[in-house]
């Protein structure tokens, strides 16, 4: 089972799911991001991910597509070993921005203003 939760900060949108990321659930997270392509800054957070395989990534992919065709800007946040590795083996780190921390995230977005 997968939830995601949504926060809006004055400087960025939160997009934080929780739970397996996975084929079975792919479906959820990426309405989720299509909802969100609009939004200026947008800040995916992954800690509560324990698990992402290739659907996930792909979900995630597609959703910094569209928010970048929307001329918005995208950082993603993972503190978990498992889920970090497989952002920066797959490349996914030269798509988006990763950090460890939701702050060094924030930051990131915050130093790409207009």
């Amino acid at each position: 089972m997968l939830e995601i939760e949504i926060d809006r900060t004055d400087d960025y949108t939160v997009c934080r799911p929780v739970g397996e990321l996975d084929a079975y659930t792919v479906g959820q997270f990426r309405e989720a991001l299509s909802d969100l392509s609009d939004t200026r800054r947008l800040l995916i957070d992954l800690s509560g991910v324990p698990f992402l395989d290739s659907a996930g990534l792909g979900a995630l992919i597609g959703g910094v597509r569209r928010a970048r065709e929307g001329g918005g800007d995208v950082a993603v946040c993972c503190a978990r070993t498992s889920v970090s590795r497989l952002l920066h083996t797959t490349g996914f780190d030269r798509v988006a921005m990763v950090a460890e921390t939701i702050e060094e995230a924030a930051a990131a977005l915050a130093s790409r203003e207009d």
